[in-house]
């Protein structure tokens, strides 16, 4: 059997314990499949001391993650800590500079500096992989760069932040206000440090980034993604929504348009009966579209100790088993960057309006609407209180630049209490 692959692991929180874990407890499983052994040479985290359910006295330690990934006994440098900058991005530097091929589950990271990395390995001739990055335990990544291969990609969309699925299932479920089940969320341990990493859609917009590069030959351009959290989702947009046949789902969509690269990541609605609508909890989900496979759909848990670790375990096997394939599924000299393209497609839409209660105000809507070219596929008026009539109106398909014309229309009409809601309604 060929010498073992060694490992050095930066991060030993849930996904870097999960991972020792798999190592430790599938030794021989793991020979046999990659032909040779797995084995950890050495590790390193902030605190030494700290019990995390795992043996690491084998293993050598580092204080300095840098460090670890020069280390001569290492071939493989696994980088777990997180964070766009700092030790994450100087240790990744480090070992490409050094020869090591690195595993990292850091979106932050590649989703800004992802470009510069990808040419640097490139040119060292070391593996640079993140299936754990995206989508969590989900195979988007390696779906992608070689079951797709042979496809230009039309379409790529998912729901790619649990925390966020969570938030808006358990607020229809249980028919709580979103700061309520933000709270709970926090509470379980389901939020970033910095919620609006989640909740802000920040976190689900790196993911979508570096699907699009792979998907479509692109640059990584996070500063490109169109970005609108799930803060201002109401239970009654939820319910209302639910009523009407939909779902509202924080999606993430990119394709490549006559006019550039659109990617946008923003609460919308999908069919309640499609794969999208079911998605329960905090599972995520991932629609790939492309010209010659058609539509398929990738399903699982998309964070934890056992679904991450396993992503991060089978780009270690690849490499193990000699693969080093271009990061972004084509060598990273040819990307090219595209053209922001902010979303012009025509859609559907939902629309909240919270109306005077007097005479004629409906006829008003409804001219605002059809003077900027905006029809009516369904409206409905529920029971109100005060001086407040909701009204929910589905549109037929509409373009975003005729709809932000027609609510401008509306709001001058004076008969609004409150700001108009509009959320895309995505055909899946």
């Amino acid at each position: 059997m060929p010498d073992p692959i060694r490992l050095g692991i930066a991060g030993l929180g849930t996904v870097g314990a999960g991972l020792v874990k798999i190592v430790q407890d599938h030794a021989e499983l793991l020979a046999a499949r990659a032909g040779r052994r797995v084995e950890i040479s050495a590790v390193s985290a902030r605190s030494r001391g700290r019990d995390r359910g795992v043996d690491l006295s084998p293993y050598s330690w580092e204080d300095d993650p840098v460090v670890l990934a020069r280390r001569a006994d290492i071939d493989v440098f696994v980088e777990l800590m997180g964070g766009e900058d700092g030790p994450a991005k100087a240790s990744v530097e480090a070992a490409i500079a050094a020869g090591k091929h690195v595993v990292t589950a850091n979106k932050a990271m590649l989703a800004i500096h992802g470009q510069a990395m990808a040419e640097a390995a490139e040119a060292a001739g070391v593996a640079l992989r993140f299936e754990a990055a995206v989508a969590g335990g989900i195979p988007c990544v390696k779906t992608l760069t070689e079951g797709l291969a042979g496809n230009r990609m039309r379409r790529v969309m998912g729901v790619m932040n649990g925390t966020c699925n969570y938030i808006l299932t358990r607020m229809e479920s249980a028919h709580l206000p979103y700061d309520e089940v933000f709270e709970e969320a926090n509470a379980l341990g389901y939020l970033e440090a910095d919620p609006t990493l989640d909740v802000g859609g920040i976190d689900a917009g790196h993911k979508l980034a570096l699907l699009a590069a792979i998907a479509f030959g692109t640059r990584v351009d996070f500063a490109g993604v169109e970005l609108e959290g799930i803060e201002r989702i109401s239970i009654t947009d939820i319910e209302q929504a639910r009523d009407m046949g939909y779902r509202i789902k924080l999606l993430g969509v990119a394709q490549m348009t006559g006019r550039g690269l659109e990617q946008r990541m923003s609460p919308c609605l999908v069919p309640a009966k499609s794969p999208l609508g079911q998605l329960e909890n905090a599972m995520n989900m991932v629609v790939l579209e492309g010209d010659s496979v058609g539509q398929i759909v990738l399903r699982g848990a998309g964070a934890g100790e056992g679904p991450t670790a396993s992503a991060v375990m089978g780009d270690v096997m690849d490499i193990a088993r000699g693969y080093v394939l271009p990061v972004f599924g084509q060598p990273a000299r040819t990307l090219e960057s595209a053209p922001n393209a902010r979303a012009a497609a025509p859609a559907p839409y939902y629309l909240r309006f919270s109306l005077m209660d007097k005479p004629g105000v409906l006829a008003k809507v409804a001219t605002a609407l059809g003077d900027a070219g905006v029809s009516i596929n369904r409206m409905r008026q529920y029971g109100h209180a005060d001086t407040a009539a909701p009204v929910l109106i589905v549109t037929h398909t509409t373009t975003p630049d005729a709809l932000a014309h027609a609510l401008k229309g509306v709001e001058a009409t004076g008969v609004l209490t409150a700001a108009p809601v509009a959320i895309r309604i995505e055909e899946v």
